[in-house]
């Protein structure tokens, strides 16, 4: 009796994302920040047409949306034990064992229904409507990413465009040093190490070109593959990199739980477990159970349809489980143990969720240090190879120093271009941490 009271009470508790969260009261490193319809504020129109191409056809994406409707059928299928179950049996029958062959027409049927009076069916119904309700959560969390690494891809591919027109202006630059020491050597003012030596910086920066434009194949074809396209290398006519746009001041971290798709899942699965949970607690209560069956049988067809010849029977039946080998307690404390598990990853994805926003924030504040850096380093480095050039002229320098120049301004452009590009990446991280809409 006491198990009895104990599992018909069983109830699921209120599971409240902000009540088993611990979440700090404002961001440590900003102000607050949110960002919603991020990808509007880049105000680039091939963004916004690539990342629009890609939710519309991006087949792991179409998966995850099949997915959706498959866990919403399943949790329908679940609900559907709460209702009667009634099949239709029509048959015809022949007898020809006895000296007299017999036939007849049936039309039988059938009808069982559980009453759910302690809830355990609508408790396993509620569980697999939240799971459904996670792979929701789930889509639409694929469904950010999926524009995340659009605008990323798109970004890297600006990147490596922008890197290999730096490659080729080089090359440029570096052939106009070829032919200023090849005529330095046949006038005998330099010696012929010289020109080896610029000869093999040529060279070398003709293997970075190559390897600049074998990075433009590769992010255009993976582009290609989000987008749902054939990766045939066809996106050209690229525009130069963007620039960030302003983070917006609004928010509190605990608005976030509510907004990350992956938190909105994690809390969903929590509750699908506590459901589960009070669904085998009440396998311990008696089954009430009623069964109906009739139906008709009559050599002549059209007599199936006689009222008098129907014949039925109902019955209530009342199951109590007494000795089950300790399966329906282990059960129990299985889906209770699921239930502890779902509770902390949950904690564990709300401790990372804030992890992703405190860090991106802090990158775009060193991200932007590093980029005025860089910006000021391409400056001087030009400078310097105009001193450099002429005073190689001049005889002042060695030829060393010279080359060393225009690699140093090779490097600096290209790394202010890859900081750049981080910088627009890190905002899209920011805004994926965010759980800001598309």
């Amino acid at each position: 009796m006491v198990v009895l009271l104990t599992a018909s009470c069983a109830t699921t508790p209120e599971r409240n994302a902000i009540d088993i969260t611990k979440s700090p009261p404002q961001w440590a490193t900003a102000n607050n920040p949110i960002a919603t319809q991020w990808l509007s504020a880049f105000a680039d129109r091939t963004l916004s047409a690539l990342v629009q191409d890609a939710l519309n056809h991006n087949y792991d994406l179409k998966a995850a949306a099949a997915r959706v409707d498959s866990a919403r059928e399943q949790a329908r299928i679940d609900g559907s034990m709460r209702w009667p179950q009634l099949s239709f049996a029509p048959g015809y029958r022949r007898d020809t064992l006895s000296a007299d062959n017999t036939s007849a027409f049936e039309a039988l049927f059938t009808m069982s229904w559980e009453i759910d009076v302690w809830g355990r069916i609508k408790a396993a119904q509620q569980a697999s409507a939240q799971e459904a309700e996670a792979v929701a959560a789930d889509y639409h969390g694929a469904r950010l990413s999926l524009a995340a690494r659009t605008a990323q891809s798109y970004f890297e591919l600006l990147e490596a465009n922008l890197q290999a027109e730096v490659a080729e202006q080089s090359i440029k630059d570096r052939r106009v040093i070829v032919e200023l020491v090849r005529g330095r050597f046949a006038r005998g003012l330099t010696r012929g190490l010289d020109l080896r030596l610029v000869l093999t910086d040529l060279a070398n920066a003709e293997a970075q070109l190559a390897a600049s434009r074998n990075q433009v194949q590769i992010v255009t074809r993976r582009l290609e593959v989000l987008l749902g396209r054939y990766p045939g290398n066809s996106l050209k006519n690229l525009s130069a990199l963007p620039t960030p746009p302003s983070i917006l001041a609004a928010g509190l971290p605990s608005e976030l739980l509510a907004r990350r798709p992956d938190l909105v899942a994690a809390l969903s699965r929590l509750q699908a477990s506590d459901s589960r949970v009070e669904s085998a607690k009440k396998t311990l209560l008696p089954r009430i159970t009623l069964t109906a069956s009739g139906g008709t049988g009559s050599p002549a067809l059209m007599e199936l349809i006689d009222p008098r010849a129907v014949a039925w029977n109902l019955a209530m039946g009342l199951v109590q489980p007494v000795f089950t080998g300790g399966r329906l307690k282990a059960g129990i404390r299985l889906n209770e143990a699921r239930t502890e598990e779902a509770f902390n990853h949950y904690q564990s994805a709300a401790l990372n969720a804030f992890r992703e926003v405190e860090q991106a924030l802090a990158a775009e504040f060193w991200l932007r240090e590093q980029e005025q850096a860089l910006r000021e380093a391409v400056e001087q480095t030009r400078a310097s190879r105009k001193l450099a050039v002429y005073s190689y002229r001049q005889g002042l320098i060695e030829i060393l120093t010279l080359l060393d120049s225009y690699r140093s301004t090779l490097n600096a452009q290209s790394a202010h271009l890859s900081v750049q590009r981080q910088l627009l990446s890190n905002r899209i991280d920011l805004y994926l941490a965010l759980g800001g809409g598309v």
